[in-house]
Order: C-alpha cells, then sequence, then structure tokens
C-alpha cells in the first residue's frame, strides 16, 4: 500500500506539501495540488483521517445525540444530518441516549468530552447548564434540535401555536365537536412537546367558545396508538366528534385506519389533521402541518459547521431559531356534515 511518503517522492515535493495538498489545509499552489492528487490517485493512496486530526486539530466527525432512531421523525432528521455531513466531508457518530443517568453521565463525562467530536447535534433533549458548560470549555460547539436550550444554538417549532393553527383550520370548517389525540403527559420527552399541542388545541376551543368536557385522548405517538384510539372513540355514535385533531401524522393516519374499518367517510363522517409531513400522508389524502423535517438535520449541520468555523450569536435572541411550518390542505379535512 502506498505511503505519504511514496505520494510525496513521486511528486517532488516534502512529505508536508504533500500532506497540505491532499488535506486542503495551508498554501499549495493549484498546479501542485493537481499533480499530488492524481499521483495519490494512481498509487492508490488514502489519506488518513487520524494523521489529519493530528495536523489540524479537528477529527471531521460530528455526534448526534437522539432518545430514538426508529421513529420516523427521528429516522428523518438523522437522514439529514448524514446527508448533509457526508457532503461536508464529515464522519457522524450516532448515540441514542435513554433516560437513564448513569448513561447520561457516561456519555457528558466520556463519549462526548474525551472522544474525537468536533460537536454535538443534541435530538429533542435538554442539555443541563453543567453538560454545556463540559462541552463548552473544551471547544465543542452544541446545536440543539427540538426546543430552546439557554446558551446553545437552538431550532424548534412552536408546538402551541403549530397545533392551535391545526385545530383552527377544522374550526373554520364548520366543526365544533373536536377531540385532540395527544401523546401521554406523564411520559413525555424534553421540551414537553404533548403538554405544547394540547394546550395549542384547547387555546383554539377556548377563543371560538367550544370548550367541551373529553377533548382529550392520550396515545401512544404512533400509526397503531392512533389505530386502537380511533376504534374506542369513533365506535360509538351518540358521542362521535366531528374532528380528530392528531399530535403527528402517524397518529393521525392509524385514526383514518379505524374510521375506515368502522365504516367511516372521511372527510364526510369524519375530518382528521396531522403534524408532521410523513410520506404516507401525502398517499393517503391526509391534510397535515408540514414541519420539513429532513432539512431541520440539514440547517442543524450548517449551523454546526458555521459554530466550528468560528461564528458566534451575539445574545439569546440570536441562539433560538423558530422553523417555519406549512399547512398542507387534502382531502382527509373537509366541512362538518349537517
Amino acid at each position: 500500500m502506498a505511503t505519504l511518503a511514496d505520494v510525496a517522492r513521486k511528486a517532488g515535493v516534502s512529505k508536508s506539501t504533500a500532506s497540505r495538498a491532499l488535506s486542503g489545509h495551508g498554501s499549495v499552489s493549484l498546479a501542485t495540488k493537481k499533480r499530488v492528487a492524481a499521483i495519490a490517485k494512481e498509487m492508490g493512496f488514502v489519506a488518513s483521517s487520524a494523521a489529519e486530526s493530528l495536523a489540524t486539530g479537528r477529527s471531521k466527525n460530528i455526534a448526534l445525540v437522539t432518545p430514538f432512531v426508529n421513529r420516523w421523525f427521528y429516522s428523518e432528521v438523522i437522514d439529514g444530518v448524514e446527508a448533509a455531513l457526508i457532503g461536508a466531508g464529515y464522519d457522524l457518530t450516532l448515540y441514542r441516549l435513554t433516560d437513564n443517568e448513569e448513561q447520561r453521565r457516561a456519555l457528558f463525562d466520556y463519549f462526548l468530552v474525551r472522544k474525537g467530536v468536533d460537536a454535538v447535534i443534541a435530538l429533542t433533549l435538554y442539555i443541563t447548564d453543567d453538560e454545556v458548560a463540559r462541552l463548552d470549555s473544551l471547544g465543542k460547539p452544541i446545536v440543539g434540535i427540538g426546543g430552546k436550550i439557554p446558551g446553545v444554538s437552538t431550532f424548534f417549532i412552536d408546538d402551541r401555536v403549530v397545533a392551535r393553527r391545526q385545530t383552527e383550520h377544522l374550526i373554520s370548517l364548520g366543526h365544533t365537536r373536536l377531540v385532540h389525540f395527544g401523546g401521554d403527559l406523564e411520559h413525555q420527552l424534553d421540551f414537553e412537546v404533548h403538554a405544547g399541542r394540547l394546550k395549542g388545541f384547547r387555546d383554539a376551543m377556548e377563543r371560538a367558545g367550544l370548550s367541551r368536557d373529553n377533548d382529550f385522548v392520550a396515545v401512544d405517538v404512533s400509526t397503531s396508538g392512533g389505530y386502537e384510539a380511533g376504534m374506542r372513540v369513533l365506535a360509538d355514535p351518540t358521542n362521535r366528534p366531528t374532528g380528530i385533531v392528531a399530535v403527528s401524522d402517524e397518529v393521525a393516519i392509524g385514526a383514518m385506519m379505524a374510521a375506515y374499518r368502522l365504516g367511516l367517510s372521511v372527510p364526510g363522517d369524519l375530518s382528521i389533521i396531522g403534524i408532521d409531513g410523513h410520506p404516507l400522508g401525502e398517499a393517503l389524502g391526509l391534510t397535515t402541518m408540514v414541519q420539513h423535517v429532513s432539512k431541520q438535520g440539514a440547517i442543524a449541520v450548517s449551523q454546526a459547521l458555521a459554530l466550528l468555523g468560528g461564528m458566534s450569536a451575539s445574545d439569546d435572541d440570536d441562539l433560538a431559531m423558530e422553523l417555519p411550518v406549512d399547512l398542507k390542505i387534502r382531502r382527509s379535512t373537509g366541512p362538518v356534515s349537517v
């Protein structure tokens, strides 16, 4: 296998010049870069990432910390992060973090602090002041997705506002008997997404003077969770809602499946709206609030690379950026039946 010394010898340059030519770091003429690159390719030389790390102080590796890897939202963000990192010539190290305190200490005391990562992206995970300080002291920038973290550059959607807009769409169609299929408030992740979306639903209901009992059903945030809740709630024709405001597209899709199983027409008998922008939603005609999930990963990578490049925010207002969410009206919502 060819070494850097072999490439340098054949190119007629020093090892340090060959290294700069191949890494892109330092001052080397374009002609020399092209000649060294061509010889390296001809000889089958592959630069060592470890050697580059020693030379530059950077590992070209960014860590992503997430509570889930097998749920649609999380896998889409991870895919967006990975694609953006590959395009920038970086590697991705993925850490799945549960609520176990010992595991969390190990992650922040050892893996993220001592291992070779240049920056950290936290996906729907709150980072404490102490954890932020530990990473800051080692010059490791942090970017958050999903909620505000003091002193950290974060990207988020306003769950309360989004859920209010969801609900207002059904109210504008004449619906008065609405139910929110939301996540369990006793078992929610950081940033209290489920609570925020329930508050947004109730904000819209109260503004329209439509507050009612039994307006909330706690569900597992999945297609099966939406289906099971739909089968329970929609089976009774005497107390059936005319509209369901779902905490996610997967829950909404499950509720649609339950409605069809019970012989109900969507939207003739029941209107359903979700949040996310799941690809199945388009095929099923689901009205939803699209939050451009995969783009969130790319945005976080861009911010992490900018921070590595020396960018800094001037104050807390610059650290938190609200992401756009768009109402996409499809055939799962329509005017209430008289």
